[in-house]
C-alpha cells in the first residue's frame, strides 16, 4: 500500500443494539430501506435510485433508477454473513482504472455488534475528479466519512427496529 492510500480512506465504527448475523442481514438485504443519499456523494447523475446487493461472492452492488435502468456500483469480494463485506464502489462518472472498495466488519461486542465501514482507494479518483468536487483530499475525506457516519446511523435505526427512511 502507498503512503497516499493511507490518507485516501476513511473508517467509521457505531455500535448497533443487534447481532452481527441482524446487523448484516439489514446492511445487505435492507438497504433499499435505510440508505439516505447525498446530493454530494451521487453515484449516477440521476440518483437516487434503490440499492440492493446480490448476495455472495461475485454478486452485484447496483442502483436501480427510476427509469428502470440499473447501474452496477460494483461487485461483491467477500460476502461472510454476519462478520465482514467486501465490495468495489464506483460512482458513474469514474474511468475504466479509477474505483474504491468498501470494508463492512460486524464484530460482537457484548449484547452489541460494532460495525465498522472502511471506504478506500479514493486515490485513483484524482482531486479535480467530479466526484471529489476539487477538494483537498483531508477536506474531501472527513465529508466522506461525515456521509458514513449519517448513513450507519441510518443503518443502526432499522436494525433496531425503528424507521429511517426519511432523512433529518
Amino acid at each position: 500500500m502507498t503512503p497516499n492510500s493511507m490518507t485516501s480512506r476513511v473508517v467509521v465504527a457505531l455500535r448497533v443494539a443487534a447481532t452481527p448475523a441482524r446487523a448484516f442481514a439489514v446492511f445487505t438485504t435492507e438497504i433499499a430501506a435505510w440508505w439516505q443519499p447525498s446530493p454530494l456523494f451521487q453515484l449516477t447523475p440521476r440518483s437516487p435510485g434503490v440499492l440492493a446487493f446480490e448476495s455472495g461472492v461475485g454478486g452485484r452492488f447496483t442502483e436501480t433508477l427510476p427509469n428502470g435502468k440499473v447501474f452496477e456500483i460494483g461487485r461483491i469480494a467477500v460476502w461472510q454473513p454476519g462478520h465482514r463485506l467486501v465490495f468495489s464502489w464506483r460512482q458513474a462518472t469514474f474511468a475504466g482504472d479509477q474505483a474504491t472498495e468498501v470494508e463492512v466488519r460486524f464484530e460482537p461486542v457484548g449484547a452489541e455488534t460494532r460495525v465498522t465501514v472502511e471506504h478506500r482507494g479514493w486515490e485513483s479518483v484524482p482531486q479535480d475528479h467530479v466526484a471529489r468536487h476539487t477538494m483537498p483530499d483531508a477536506i474531501f475525506m472527513r465529508r466522506l466519512g461525515e456521509w458514513w457516519q449519517h448513513l450507519l446511523a441510518a443503518c443502526r435505526t432499522r436494525a433496531q427496529g425503528g424507521d429511517c427512511a426519511t432523512p433529518p
